[in-house]
């Protein structure tokens, strides 16, 4: 009940956020410079080819990707129960970040065995829908389903005509800015609106997680060389971001309403009521059998 109520006071504030992200999106992309597709974005530290694979490292340190995406999806797909998901809302949501995690070990995994400007996009476009699908179920659970769904699918359209910009264009601005929203937006809305469920310190953990992939991305050689050229800050990217959906997965699996003992009590108000309006339709039925 205290959540619901609070969620008719959100809209007040809603608005103003909004339209600071838009003015955010619109200096990007009227002040900063183009950031054009360039081979050298595919030139990594770690090349290493192991048993015939090429960029091994970069390869394989994909598959963690692949085992958290499959489990949560299939986990998903037993209703929600698991992951203690109770709107329908929530499940799509879900349903397609685990399936983008997943998605992300193919793409990724292809890119890397042969690096270019096309092959980039099928790296870039899964990590977008997981990006999109986890900021979209944080809004559902902080200002509601409703606006959860839209944002969704509004999120979702935004991530395929980003990578059609880039790649038309020749500009990763808006892909980059998709990327980087998330980070920001979700420790900001963490303190402003309140959460309907438990555990939710979990959201600022994944951010952190994230930004330290994105760390460990930008430092890929002198992390190479830092550990004697044993694995780059590439390969360290992979693995330090698998372990985000992993922790999205622990809050799931802990998580509980903050308010049971309301959502009681405004059940068994309810009851009351309908027993109340019932009452008078049972003592006319009565009456009218003994006639």
């Amino acid at each position: 009940m205290v959540w619901l109520v609070n969620q008719q006071v959100v809209p007040r504030g809603r608005t103003p956020i909004w339209g600071v992200a838009f003015l955010c999106w619109l200096f990007i992309m009227l002040f900063t410079p183009k950031i054009p597709l360039s081979y050298k974005n595919h030139l990594y530290a770690d090349m290493r080819n192991f048993v015939g694979v090429p960029n091994t490292l970069n390869v394989i340190t994909n598959f963690p990707f692949l085992i958290v995406g499959v489990l949560g999806f299939v986990l998903c797909l037993g209703g929600g129960s698991f992951f203690n998901i109770r709107l329908r809302g929530e499940l799509w949501g879900w349903l397609l970040f685990y399936g983008g995690i997943a998605s992300v070990a193919f793409g990724s995994a292809y890119y890397h065995l042969r690096p270019d400007d096309n092959r980039v996009l099928l790296d870039t476009l899964p990590m977008m829908i997981a990006y999109s699908s986890l900021f979209s179920s944080f809004i559902l659970e902080r200002l509601g389903e409703r606006i959860g769904l839209c944002c969704l699918f509004s999120l979702l359209v935004l991530a395929v005509l980003s990578t059609t910009y880039a790649r038309t264009f020749n500009d990763l601005r808006l892909c980059m800015t998709f990327q980087l929203i998330p980070c920001i937006a979700i420790p900001i809305m963490t303190f402003l609106f309140p959460p309907k469920y438990t555990h939710s310190g979990y959201w600022l953990w994944t951010v952190g997680v994230c930004i330290l992939a994105k760390m460990e991305a930008l430092a890929d050689m002198k992390i190479y060389r830092a550990n004697n050229y044993i694995i780059s800050g590439h390969s360290l990217e992979h693995l330090c971001s698998a372990i985000a959906p992993v922790l999205v997965s622990v809050m799931l699996m802990h998580r509980s309403c903050r308010f049971p003992r309301l959502a009681v009590a405004s059940r068994i108000s309810a009851d009351e009521e309908l027993c109340e309006i019932s009452s008078p339709v049972l003592s006319a039925l009565r009456w009218i059998h003994k006639d």
